[in-house]
């Protein structure tokens, strides 16, 4: 080989690096050191699709207490309910909402919908989710988590190594199980559902136009969003990350020289000479151009602030709702026609301090999904957008003494137009300390796996069968049950 085709072929393999690392600085957001806050790919065909839907995680960290969320409230659940989280005369270690209680402020909110014959209330904070299921427009799905295939208590006991999800009662682990959708396979948790369906839309239908706000977070960097050729995009409450290395910062790592010369490559009519010098350059334009976009879209619909409180939740929401407006407006210079978000709350690992900090946690939930689904109806696209909970992981029934220790299977929301709401879909749980739904100090077995749960969200937002086992690598485990019927059939 001479001289001149060897330089050619490292220059190719140098360019095809760097790109590889532009994306993945992409996915840093306002971390990144300067304007490489998307990602460098190209666009999908454009978009021939007229309708729109949106897919919208609330993920839940630290492990929301599920028991005091979805409360059982039959005569006899409460009793077992109750039985567990009463530990004794200190009052101040009952971590029990109690359905007898005369205080208007711990009055529980009981749910009409009877499922098994049993039935559930909401706490006090949730009052407006409570009015959302009674209008059917939210339900709750039962004793969801992460599983390898279809598991009874039996099978449990004599569980051999791969039979069951790896690190059980982990906080890292289990988020991650529930966010990738993948069980330590060879993408291992480095990827998650939320961006393979955005994979998915890009690849397969045509459908985004713009791949830069297929997949967008409205917190911080999580798996969930992350796929193979998109990436999340990074929003605040106050709006898109806006470029200010390049424009305002007094440096670029620590020089004013590597600033200036960054900057030029920028200029009106510069034509950089160097490959690395024009991706650089052509990824922040891009960004640039995508940031303007964006604001222009959400300044649209400024109009829903007032339907929104002021915390970190409300504020996740309301913009995911402003660009969901954007997006689903025609024409839009978005240009996507499904979209999946993600926002979260943190503080639910209470093992402490249970009755003192979990209502206003779930106050907070109440308020933003409220307010968010309000929006949502405001703007005309309440059918097309679905809001569904997350976290790591379910509680204990049993007290460790004035809080809950780190559980499996939980109960969690969806929310929605299309949703087949005011009921409660899976199995209700048998409360227990060590029962057929429970292995040890009523930690709840899932009887409906991750995947199945996600399955079904995702067939709603587009999703072919055939595509749906490279969303959720793990769905044919359970092939032979009935998918949950959250949504309506028309829906």
């Amino acid at each position: 080989m001479n001289s001149s085709a060897h330089i050619s072929q490292l220059d190719s393999i140098q360019r095809r690096e760097f790109l590889k690392r532009a994306t993945a600085l992409s996915m840093a957001g306002s971390a990144a050191p300067f304007a490489l806050s998307l990602s460098a790919m190209g666009e999908a065909a454009a978009a021939n699709a007229t309708d729109y839907k949106a897919l919208v995680c609330i993920f839940l960290y630290g492990g929301n207490d599920h028991d005091n969320t979805c409360i059982p409230y039959d005569d006899a659940s409460h009793a077992i309910y109750k039985s567990f989280r009463d530990v004794g005369d200190d009052v101040s270690n009952r971590i029990y909402l109690d359905k007898n209680s005369t205080s208007v402020s711990n009055r529980l909110v009981p749910l009409s919908a009877l499922t098994n014959g049993r039935q559930y209330a909401f706490q006090p904070a949730m009052s407006d989710l409570a009015s959302l299921f009674e209008s059917k427009k939210l339900g709750v799905m039962l004793n969801v988590g992460p599983l390898v295939k279809p598991t009874n208590k039996d099978q449990f006991n004599a569980a051999k190594p791969g039979d069951l999800p790896p690190k059980l009662f982990s906080h890292n682990d289990q988020f991650s199980l529930w966010q990738s959708g993948t069980l330590n396979g060879v993408e291992g948790t480095t990827k998650g559902w939320g961006g393979r369906l955005g994979d998915i839309f890009l690849r397969n239908s045509g459908l985004n136009q713009n791949a830069h706000f297929t997949c967008i977070n409205a917190n911080s960097n999580a798996v969930f969003l992350a796929g193979s050729n998109v990436f999340s995009y990074q929003v605040t409450g106050s709006g898109p990350i806006p470029i200010s290395s390049v424009g305002n910062d007094n440096s670029v790592y620590g020089s004013t020289y590597c600033k200036t010369a960054l900057r030029s490559l920028l200029k009106p009519g510069t034509t950089p000479s160097h490959w690395m010098e024009k991706e650089w350059a052509r990824v922040v334009s891009s960004s640039i151009d995508n940031q303007k976009n964006a604001s222009e879209g959400i300044a649209n619909f400024s109009s829903i602030d007032a339907l929104f409180k002021y915390d970190t939740l409300s504020a996740q929401m309301n913009i995911i709702a402003k660009l969901i407006g954007a997006a689903a407006t025609t024409g839009s210079a978005l240009g996507v026609k499904r979209q999946v978000f993600f926002a979260a709350l943190g503080g639910f690992d209470l093992h402490d301090n249970l009755m003192a900090n979990h209502s206003g946690l779930l106050q907070k939930l109440n308020d933003a999904m409220s307010s968010f689904y309000t929006a949502t109806e405001q703007l005309g696209i309440a059918s097309q957008v679905t809001t569904f909970t997350a976290s790591d992981f379910g509680r204990t029934l049993a007290s460790n003494g004035d809080g809950s220790d780190h559980g499996w299977g939980s109960h969690h929301m969806v929310m929605g137009g299309a949703v087949d709401g005011g009921k409660f879909w899976g199995t209700a749980p048998q409360l227990s300390d060590n029962g057929p739904d429970s292995v040890g100090q009523g930690r709840l077995l899932p009887s409906t796996s991750v995947d199945e749960f996600a399955g079904t969200l995702a067939r709603w937002l587009g999703v072919s069968d055939a595509d749906l086992s490279s969303v959720l690598p793990n769905i044919n485990q359970f092939a032979n049950r009935a998918a949950p019927a959250i949504f309506k059939t028309t829906g």
